[in-house]
């Protein structure tokens, strides 16, 4: 009963990307059909590779009840998600589960392996009539027939779930204090690695992005830095294939002149961010570089904790503090509408709460560190 993700290279485009496979390693078609359609869209790797992740538990679920696929209902998928919740003993019904256990999986973990599941179905509704799950409807006036338009499941703001988890919250983004990011920069022992860092904060790049990055992005008399999409040796890629273009301070471009005068020298490469000491020299920095500069800053600065990720966050939250537009942040973030935008960052902490209320005449003065405690 064995289901597995197995990962896979394109032999043309050497692009990577993943499947799901049986016991006996054959792809399973219906989700093998699937995963290549979002592949085929620009979906990134690791999107697909967390897609594939999701289904595969559905088709161990699958296997274990001896169930078709294609007959599933929501009844079906509520006892899925509560399969799910058990610890893997409890699953091969070896084990009892006493109420006071700790759920095995997250509601939040859960609530995106029901939207994957829903996009799953979603697909084959649209190639076998026969298919008739459906996770997701639409209101009634969504048009003036009221039936689902093509591409209906790309205006989820219209939708209602049909199977929801109860008690999901989004917590806010983790932020990098200056006091933090300055340790971070100074647990850097290369100019490479420090530009790295600034780069991500100056401008709330992901870091697959500033990984593709090419020295013809960065424009030091404009002071701007392109983010194009491209297929890189490398594995980097900018999400939905969407070009932008973000502003940046001199100060970075300062640092990005530093880096290539004491370190980058005269080495022949497109690439911004190259392995100078490592073999191969001059071969453009992977993911895999990356996260051990990662987990070294890490263990230097003892912010266990952090990511690339938060330097991005950090930079999106800045702006809307100083009251940036939420449609300018959403551009330089390159989401894809405002409304992503506010589903990450729309979430307010108690202290952002506090200083809107003393601008607003609500309060008077912020709290003494006395008054905290």
């Amino acid at each position: 009963m064995t289901v597995s993700v197995q990962a896979l290279r394109g032999i043309h485009d050497g692009q990577r990307s993943f499947t799901v496979v049986d016991s006996d390693a054959l792809p399973i078609s219906s989700v093998e059909t699937f995963l290549r359609h979002l592949a085929a869209l620009g979906y990134s790797p690791n999107t697909v590779k967390a897609y594939a992740h999701d289904l595969a538990d559905l088709f161990t679920w699958l296997r274990f009840r001896r169930r078709d696929w294609r007959t599933l209902t929501v009844a079906d998928v509520g006892e899925w998600v509560a399969w799910l919740r058990l610890p893997d003993p409890a699953r091969q019904g070896r084990i009892g589960v006493l109420p006071s256990v700790e759920p095995a999986v997250s509601e939040r973990t859960l609530q995106r392996k029901l939207a994957a599941v829903s996009a799953f179905y979603g697909f084959h509704r649209r190639l076998d009539p026969a298919i008739t799950l459906q996770l997701t409807r639409w209101d009634r006036g969504f048009t003036s027939a009221g039936y689902q338009p093509f591409l209906a499941h790309t205006r989820r703001q219209q939708a209602r779930q049909e199977v929801r988890v109860r008690g999901v919250l989004r917590s806010a983004p983790e932020v990098i204090e200056a006091k933090d990011h300055q340790a971070l920069l100074d647990g850097c022992t290369r100019l490479r690695d420090r530009f790295l860092l600034q780069l991500l904060r100056e401008t709330g790049m992901r870091i697959g992005e500033a990984l593709g990055l090419r020295h013809e992005d960065l424009s030091i008399a404009r002071r701007q830095v392109a983010i194009n999409p491209r297929l890189n040796d490398n594995g980097a890629r900018v999400k939905r294939w969407k070009p932008r273009v973000v502003p940046a301070p001199a100060t970075l471009f300062d640092a990005y002149a530093r880096y290539l005068d004491e370190e980058y020298g005269d080495l022949d490469s497109d690439f911004v961010f190259v392995n100078l000491w490592a073999a191969p020299r001059g071969q453009a920095m992977t993911y895999s570089t990356a996260r051990d500069l990662l987990l070294r800053l890490r263990q230097r600065t003892g912010l266990k904790g952090f990511t690339f990720h938060h330097l991005r966050h950090t930079y999106a939250t800045d702006l809307i503090r100083k009251g940036t537009d939420w449609a300018i942040v959403a551009h330089l973030l390159g989401h894809a509408s405002v409304q992503t935008t506010l589903g990450i960052y729309g979430h307010l902490t108690v202290e952002d709460a506090r200083r809107a209320l003393i601008a607003a005449g609500w309060l008077t003065e912020p709290l003494e560190p006395s008054e905290v405690y």
